[in-house]
């Protein structure tokens, strides 16, 4: 991971809940079939160091089939059909900035640029949705969001769906904006997921604070 993580994982590190933690992932990254895989767990932190995040997007769990997840919220692995939920995002990125729908899911372009996308529980078990919630990811998540709030510099927190949601209470940084909306599972993304500009507000916040706006665009 990049090197601006580090104090972060140290003090993590003292803490039982975080040794536990491991000590689980351990044995069933050992016993059974585990997304994304443990090279690849915190890519989010290594694409993205702590000094560059300036946008968070912020999803529920890895995905749980072959080849998919790639340790990026919403990301895929290259060649892998798109997902539903990605498919939502990709829709709404066309009807808010009318870029074309990529033909790919690897979202590290996006990463690169000072988009932090992780999940609140950043391990899954093959074919088994949400499989590792209550191991410590949930506090893992919470403590994250926590220091990132910390930061003197703008972020823009995209939080979409319940469980990404729940973090809103660490955020209380004026500083800091918050878009809020249903997940973009075709589960609820009709509850008011589309049409809602994320992509556009986003890069206004960031010309704003930074004079810099997010190239969406996937390089195909």
């Amino acid at each position: 991971m990049h090197s601006s993580w580090y104090p972060f994982f140290q003090q993590e590190k003292q803490k039982p809940y975080f040794q536990s933690l491991m000590n689980e992932l351990e044995e069933r990254y050992k016993n059974t079939i585990v997304y994304p895989s443990k090279h690849q767990l915190f890519s989010a932190f290594e694409l993205c160091s702590y000094d560059d995040v300036k946008v968070v997007i912020l999803g529920q769990d890895p995905y749980h089939q072959p080849k998919q997840a790639n340790g990026l919220a919403f990301s895929l692995q290259k060649g892998v059909p798109l997902t539903p939920s990605l498919k939502n995002i990709f829709k709404e990125l066309h009807n808010d900035l009318q870029i074309p729908i990529s033909k790919h899911g690897d979202l590290s372009h996006w990463a690169k640029q000072g988009v932090f996308l992780c999940n609140s529980i950043l391990s899954v078990e093959d074919s088994k949705p949400k499989s590792h919630h209550g191991i410590g990811w949930e506090l893992f998540s919470n403590h994250l969001i926590s220091f990132l709030n910390q930061k003197s510099s703008p972020i823009i927190f995209v939080l979409w769906g319940k469980d990404a949601q729940e973090k809103i209470k660490f955020i209380n940084q004026p500083i800091h904006k918050i878009l809020c909306a249903p997940h973009p599972s075709p589960l609820s993304a009709h509850r008011g997921f589309f049409h809602q500009s994320y992509f556009s507000t986003i890069n206004r916040f960031l010309q704003q604070q930074y004079g810099m706006q997010i190239d969406w665009r996937l390089p195909q």
